[in-house]
């Protein structure tokens, strides 16, 4: 959980905190104090832009200036936050996100600074200005120390200055679920396997009064979960499927998010280089962040009906793993020809769409790290979304990017289709084409989706985990991806937008 927020109508100059984050724009002219900032410059004496332009700020987007207030402040230590230009914004999107990516930055760099409390004074207009700005500052606060011996380093206590308080319960809700989800996968794969994850995803459930039930490694082979079991095999670890159920009294319609849980991915017998083992703990991220979108759905009682499946599985090349030419069956009976092991989250996945059926949904999101071809397409940051239609894929991709997340819409070309098709099952995990691998990671899943309903995948390779430095509100290691996307998918179909 994340440190409690406080939402404050004081003035910025008379704050009490070690440091007090104020906003910056760049213009022609150089740097200009943003909203919020009014009586921080009036009590330097009006030379706060002066200031700032002698230090060499230019109030870029990241960029942070630290000044110390010589005792006219509340505050010793005043954090200039760069918000960018002031006329080249991209409309509210680029607004909202400058200043989650500003309040983000400065809170990591107070507690880097040793401040115990953060006071922020950036623009607060309204409800959405406030939202991003609390938002931001929980997510910065964020540092995975499990496995830090003797660090006592915490995160700040953060008050943000704003006459708006109502958006405080949201931000809290979203920034809860991120760190969770964070936590999850930045944990060991050594203390977080299948039988450990959905004991997380239970006491998660329990708190936030969902309905949960896992099926352990016997049921599901009794059950007929052939892509579960298949790849879970040659693990000690067996593999789970959670299953967790939110309704709510006023609901109309269900959606259905499905998450890629490979607690640890090896790529089994078809084994990956080294190299790129070393982030694949994290290849559990899409069924975290189902985790995570439920839990923060459920604390902000949306009126939809939600249900959350979390394929678990560690792909391990032990003396019992699946072969390259297995044929396995998949939940409802569809054969699956294996030619690579290491496409193995698309059989989770498929176990749980095809299950999906049975909860008669209106909309179904799946949430995956699903292909390296995802980050040679879109880069690092910028999720890719496949649907039923592509104008589907538009409308969810479109939903992303109005919660804060870089996402973008993606085909399904019906010709790369063709070579998945197998000599001896229904269809094969992998074609012998290297191209257009996220596509045809879509094209496979398609299959397993209960015929007219309304789906799209999204595939997060690159932005789950931050391999690089850290920026804005975004930490290295897990990221917290998929949430509020997941998040604004169920508003929306509550509202009927979607």
């Amino acid at each position: 959980m994340t440190n409690p927020l406080t939402i404050s109508t004081g003035a910025a100059r008379t704050a009490a905190a070690d440091a007090l984050v104020i906003g910056v724009m760049q213009t022609p002219d150089g740097p200009v104090p943003a909203s919020g900032a009014e009586d921080v410059d009036a009590a330097l004496g009006g030379t706060l832009g002066e200031t700032l332009a002698a230090l060499g700020a230019t109030g870029k987007q990241d960029e942070l200036t630290r000044i110390a207030s010589a005792g006219r402040l509340g505050a010793p230590l005043i954090i200039a936050a760069g918000l960018g230009p002031v006329d080249t914004q991209e409309g509210e999107r680029g607004r909202l996100e400058s200043l989650r990516r500003a309040a983000g930055a400065a809170v990591r760099a107070g507690a880097a600074s040793k401040a115990a409390s953060v006071a922020i004074s950036l623009p607060a207009r309204d409800e959405a200005e406030t939202e991003a700005v609390a938002l931001g500052a929980l997510l910065g606060g964020y540092a995975f120390r499990k496995y830090r011996s003797g660090d006592p380093t915490s995160a700040p206590d953060i008050t943000v200055l704003s006459t708006v308080g109502a958006a405080a319960g949201r931000a809290q809700a979203l920034a809860d679920a991120m760190t969770l989800v964070r936590d999850l996968v930045n944990t060991s794969p050594s203390h977080l396997y299948p039988e450990t994850f959905a004991a997380d995803a239970e006491r998660v459930a329990r708190s936030a009064g969902v309905e949960f039930e896992a099926l352990d490694q016997t049921t599901l082979a009794s059950g007929g979960y052939g892509g579960l079991t298949g790849v879970g095999q040659g693990s000690v670890h067996p593999p789970r499927m959670v299953r967790l159920s939110y309704r709510h009294p006023a609901a109309t319609k269900t959606v259905v998010f499905c998450g890629k849980g490979i607690t640890f991915d090896s790529g089994g017998l078809s084994l990956k280089p080294p190299k790129s083992m070393e982030a694949m703990k994290s290849d559990m991220s899409g069924a975290a962040a189902v985790l995570g979108a439920v839990q923060a759905i459920a604390v902000l009682k949306l009126p939809v009906n939600v249900v959350g499946y979390l394929a678990m599985a560690e792909n391990m090349p032990g003396g019992r793993a699946q072969r390259p030419s297995d044929v396995i069956t998949i939940y409802g009976g569809k054969t699956v020809e294996v030619l690579n092991t290491d496409a193995e989250g698309r059989l989770v996945l498929a176990d749980v769409l095809a299950r999906s059926a049975e909860d008669a949904p209106d909309v179904i999101i799946d949430v995956a790290t699903l292909t390296g071809a995802q980050l040679v397409a879109l880069g690092p940051r910028i999720a890719g979304v496949m649907g039923s239609n592509d104008e589907f894929a538009a409308v969810v991709a479109a939903a992303a990017r109005r919660a804060g997340e870089q996402a973008w819409p993606m085909p399904l070309p019906p010709e790369l289709r063709k070579g998945l098709d197998s000599a001896v099952a229904d269809i094969a995990n992998v074609t012998g084409d290297r191209h257009g691998g996220m596509l045809i990671g879509g094209l496979f899943l398609k299959e397993f989706v209960p015929d007219g309903v309304r789906w799209a995948h999204v595939d997060i390779a690159g932005p789950a985990f931050n391999e690089g430095e850290a920026y804005g509100y975004t930490p290295k290691g897990g990221t917290g991806a998929a949430v509020r996307m997941l998040v604004q998918v169920a508003a929306d179909v509550a509202d009927g937008r979607l």
